[in-house]
C-alpha cells in the first residue's frame, strides 16, 4: 500500500525553510495559531508523567521498570502542571532532541515541562506525528538556545513562534489513520525480527554449551557413547576419555595490566593498543575505539604484553566474566588492570575452546561466585588460576571449536541481516512519516 503514495497534484511555497512545500489547499500558521500554554497547578494526587527521546509523553512508572532510572521528582508536587489527554507536552532543555509529544493520560509533570493546548478542533495526534519528526526538532533547536548545547531550553513564546502546517481536518484524520496503520506494520515487523534475534543468541549458548562440555559429540551430532562423573557438580557427567583440570595447569601466565600514572592524558594517536574492558567482548575484541600508548611505555610494561592465542578475561565492573581470544593476526598490545591475560599452553588447550568454555553460562555463574573485595567486586588470579576446566583432547578441541566457528558463522550471518532490516524499517519509518504529515505524499486515498 505505500507503493501506492502519489504527491499531491498542487504545491505552494510554504515560506518556512523547514517546510519547503506544502500542498496548495494546506494552511501554515504560528503555532500560537494552534495552542495556548496551559499552567495549571495544585493536583499533586495526580500520576506523574515523562516526556521521553523515544515514545513521546508516557507514565514515569512505566519510564522507571523499564530503566535503571530512579524517582526524581519532588516531594512537594503542589507546583507540577496538569496534564489532560490531548495536550502536547515537551522538555523546555530536550525539546531540540526529540522531548515532546501528545499526551493519552491525565496526570501531572514536572514545572519544566511546558503543557500546550489545542486552540481550535484540530487532530493532535496528526501534530504528535509533526512535532517529533527530524525536520521540526531541527527546526526546534534553532529556536533553542542557552549557553551551550546542555543548557539550550525552548521557550513557550519561541514555540509559539515556529510555523506549523494545517491541513483540512479530514486530512489530517486520514494522515493519522494511515500513519497508525504503518506504525503498526513497522513495529510488528521490528519485533519479529527482535523476537529471531533473541532466539538465535540463546541458541548460539546452546550450541557453544553443549559442544564444550560434551553433551553432544560434534562429529556424530549425537552424545558421546560413554560418560563418566565429573566430580564437579555443575559439570555433571562429561564424555569419558574427558579430562578436568584446574586452569592453572594448564596455562603458563596470568596477569593483569596496570592504568600508568597520568591516566587518559597519557594516550596517544599513533601508539600501541591499550586494551581496556570495553575492547573485550564474548565475540572477540573491538578495536573500533581502542585507546593507544606510546611504545616506549608499552616496552615499560613488558609483564603485560598482549599475544596471539592469549585469552582475555574481564576481572571488574560491570563486564566480569566477559572472555575472548587474542586472534592470530593481532600484531602487539597491553592492557589495564580491568583485564587478564590468560596465556594457555597451546600443547594442552586450544585458546579458542578455552574462551568458548569460559562464556558458558555454567562458568560465567562460577566466576560470578567467586568475585570479591570490600570496596568493588572482582576477581583475584589465584581464583582464576583455580576454575575448574573441561579438557578433551587437543585435536578434539579443535575440531569443536571449528564445528561451533562455521555454526557462529551462519547465526552472525542472519543476526547481521536481522540487524539491518530493524535499522531499514526504523528508516522507513522515520521517513515516511515526516513525508507525510509534510505534504509530500497524498494518503487521502489510501486512508
Amino acid at each position: 500500500m505505500i507503493g501506492k503514495l502519489k504527491p499531491y497534484s498542487k504545491y505552494k511555497d510554504s515560506g518556512v525553510s523547514w517546510l519547503g512545500k506544502v500542498p496548495a489547499h494546506w494552511e501554515v500558521v504560528p503555532n500560537r495559531v494552534l495552542f495556548y500554554e496551559i499552567n495549571e497547578q495544585g493536583f499533586p494526587e495526580e500520576q506523574l508523567l515523562s516526556v521521553t527521546i523515544t515514545k513521546g509523553v508516557i507514565l514515569q512508572n512505566e519510564l522507571i521498570s523499564e530503566s535503571s532510572k530512579k524517582d526524581s521528582s519532588r516531594i512537594d508536587k503542589s507546583s507540577y502542571k496538569l496534564v489532560q489527554p490531548g495536550d502536547i507536552v515537551y522538555n523546555k532543555m530536550r525539546a531540540w532532541q526529540g522531548a515532546i509529544g501528545i499526551s493519552e493520560y491525565r496526570g501531572i509533570v514536572s514545572p519544566a515541562y511546558v503543557v500546550q493546548r489545542q486552540n481550535m478542533n484540530n487532530i493532535a495526534r496528526y501534530y504528535h506525528y509533526l512535532f517529533r519528526t527530524p525536520l521540526f526538532i531541527k527546526e526546534a533547536e534553532r529556536w533553542s538556545y542557552g549557553i551551550t548545547s546542555d543548557m539550550w531550553s525552548l521557550r513557550p513564546e519561541h514555540f509559539k513562534m515556529i510555523y506549523s502546517p494545517l491541513p483540512p481536518l479530514p486530512e489530517q484524520r486520514a494522515i493519522v489513520r494511515f500513519l497508525d496503520w504503518a506504525e503498526r506494520r513497522i513495529r510488528k515487523a521490528i519485533r519479529l525480527r527482535q523476537k529471531r534475534i533473541k532466539l538465535l543468541e540463546e541458541y548460539k549458548q546452546v550450541l557453544i554449551h553443549q559442544a564444550v562440555t560434551g553433551q553432544v559429540d560434534v562429529r556424530t551430532g549425537k552424545p558421546y557413547p560413554e560418560y563418566k562423573d565429573s566430580g564437579v557438580e555443575w559439570l555433571d557427567r562429561v564424555p569419558k576419555h574427558w579430562e578436568v583440570r584446574r586452569l592453572k595447569f594448564i596455562a603458563t601466565k596470568f596477569g593483569s595490566g596496570i592504568t600508568p600514572r597520568g591516566g587518559a592524558t597519557i594516550y596517544v594517536d599513533d601508539g600501541i593498543p591499550f586494551l581496556r574492558s570495553q575492547n573485550i567482548h564474548f565475540d572477540g575484541l573491538k578495536l573500533e575505539n581502542v585507546v593507544k600508548i606510546p611504545r616506549e611505555l608499552h616496552e615499560i610494561l613488558s609483564e603485560t604484553h598482549v599475544k596471539p592465542g592469549d585469552v582475555l578475561l574481564n576481572i571488574t565492573g560491570a563486564s566480569i566474566g566477559r572472555v575472548c581470544f587474542v586472534p592470530e593476526n593481532f600484531v602487539e598490545g597491553n592492557v589495564n588492570q580491568h583485564v587478564c591475560i590468560i596465556r594457555p599452553d597451546r600443547k594442552k588447550v586450544n585458546s579458542n575452546f578455552l574462551a568458548s568454555f569460559l562464556s558458558i553460562p555454567d562458568m560465567q555463574t562460577e566466576i560470578m561466585m567467586q568475585q570479591s573485595g570490600a570496596s568493588r567486586e572482582g576477581l583475584t588470579l589465584d581464583s582464576i588460576r583455580n576454575f575448574t576446566i573441561l579438557l578433551p583432547p587437543i585435536n578434539e578441541q579443535e575440531m569443536i571449536f571449528e564445528f561451533i566457528n562455521k555454526k557462529l558463522k551462519r547465526i552472525e550471518n542472519i543476526i547481521f541481516s536481522d540487524r539491518r532490516a530493524i535499522e531499514l524499517l526504523e528508516e522507513l519509518r522515520t521517513t515516511l512519516i515526516a513525508e507525510v504529515v509534510t505534504g509530500k505524499w497524498d494518503v487521502r486515498e489510501v486512508a
